[in-house]
């Protein structure tokens, strides 16, 4: 290999793939900057192993990159992302006819381990939502917050994102927007339709002001939180409940998946309320109950 460069293939032949990604695919600015870090090194590589361009790519190049990839001692999953965005790029030239075939046909990912989610108990979940302090000034919207992640199992960015007119309170629902700026609808429970109700009443026309702001959470200025912003709220409300571990927004979104399906909820219920495109992607939660299940035999069974 010819001493590391830091020159990558023209821009002009990356570009257009990544606007791609944004326009037709609508995925989200920080996936689209993933994207372009991985590209990024694979051209490089490309390059110093001369394959000047798309057209030159051959099955075995991709095996190759594939080895540097072991090599450099990344874990499994970062591998796998990396030939994902490879095979994505390759695809992309072979629908618009840049390229004749797609040399990814037989190109195979690692096989990555499962990783469980963290989910709290029911208890442990009622003790996150009602550790904020109620002479904190902003209370009522952290409530409101923390009560609405776990009634819908939202993302932090889906809840940042959330308007004033995609609340429908007299019928129970709301509107989300997720990834790739797919709309579902979201069932929402009367105990936190009652929490949003005091915050919007209460609290938030204080915080905007004369502001036009249309999303529904907002800061002690006025403007919109931001996913960051999300995350802190609810880390400060762990650290009150005395919760150790990493415990964030995506941590209620997990208890609300996992507690449906243990309170007997079905599986493309569950699915749809949390928006996943492949149905194996939530039944990891079952993995999650039969876990629990476990350690329950296991404590209470007589014999050992």
């Amino acid at each position: 290999m010819t001493p590391a460069t830091s020159v990558t293939w023209p821009i002009c032949q990356i570009e257009p793939f990544l606007d791609y990604l944004h326009i037709e695919c609508g995925l989200a600015d920080n996936t689209i900057e993933s994207y372009r870090r991985d590209l990024k090194r694979f051209t490089r590589y490309c390059l110093e192993n001369s394959t000047k361009d798309p057209t030159s790519i051959t099955p075995l190049a991709l095996q190759n990159y594939g080895r540097f990839l072991s090599g450099e001692k990344l874990c499994s999953a970062s591998i796998a992302r990396h030939l994902v965005t490879v095979r994505m790029f390759m695809r992309y030239h072979v629908l618009f006819r840049l390229v004749d075939i797609d040399v990814c046909t037989a190109m195979e990912t690692p096989k990555t381990w499962q990783r469980l989610p963290k989910v709290l108990s029911q208890a442990q979940t009622l003790d996150l939502i009602c550790a904020v302090d109620e002479e904190d000034p902003y209370y009522l919207r952290d409530r409101a917050l923390l009560e609405l992640l776990y009634a819908t199992g939202m993302r932090a960015s889906e809840a940042a994102g959330l308007n004033l007119d995609d609340l429908n309170f007299q019928i129970g629902y709301l509107r989300c927007f997720g990834k790739g700026n797919k709309e579902r609808i979201i069932p929402v429970h009367k105990m936190c339709l009652e929490v949003l109700g005091h915050y919007l009443d209460e609290l938030r026309p204080h915080l905007v002001g004369d502001k036009l702001v249309d999303t529904v959470f907002v800061s002690r200025t006025g403007r919109a939180l931001n996913r960051i912003e999300i995350w802190r709220i609810v880390r400060k409300a762990a650290v009150r409940a005395g919760m150790k571990g990493k415990i964030s927004p995506h941590t209620l979104r997990h208890c609300f998946g996992s507690h449906l399906l243990q309170g007997g909820a079905d599986l493309r219920s569950v699915q749809e309320m949390l928006g996943h495109a492949d149905v194996t992607t939530t039944q990891i939660y079952t993995h999650v109950d039969q876990q629990h299940l476990r350690n329950i035999h296991k404590k209470y069974h007589p014999r050992p």
